[in-house]
């Protein structure tokens, strides 16, 4: 594709990845690094406390269109019709089922959520901004 934005109207083939929230900067939309208790972004430097940290959506898949095949990511809120709530409340019940469940990783997504994802999205088809 060349050099300016266009449409793509493809079907989706896989999710690419089970993480579909991530910690996001509020300044700059980038991934922050969280520790036990402090966020900061690499980015822009903004810092805070890892209980102020605010989650974004981020859906990575392979899409095909009848001559290619492409890497999509999706970021923001233009997913939260498709999963019913903020990225920031699914955050919040996904770290809730995983201490239920005793996952150690707080942001792995539980199976149903993945499976549920994938009937979804694979096999349907899209207009992508790109």
């Amino acid at each position: 594709m060349g050099g300016g934005r266009a449409l793509l109207a493809a079907s989706v083939i896989s999710i690419q990845n089970s993480c579909f929230t991530y910690p996001a900067c509020q300044n700059c939309c980038s991934r922050l690094s969280l520790d036990s208790r402090r966020f900061n972004c690499l980015k822009c430097g903004r810092t805070g406390e890892v209980k102020d940290a605010q989650y974004r959506y981020r859906l990575s898949l392979k899409v095909a269109n009848t001559n290619d095949l492409f890497d999509i990511t999706v970021f923001g809120s233009c997913l939260d019709p498709f999963f019913g709530v903020t990225a920031e409340n699914l955050q919040r019940y996904i770290q809730d089922l995983n201490q239920l469940s005793g996952e150690t990783n707080k942001d792995a997504s539980p199976g149903v959520l993945v499976q549920a994802v994938e009937t979804c999205f694979i096999g349907k088809r899209f207009i992508f901004g790109v």
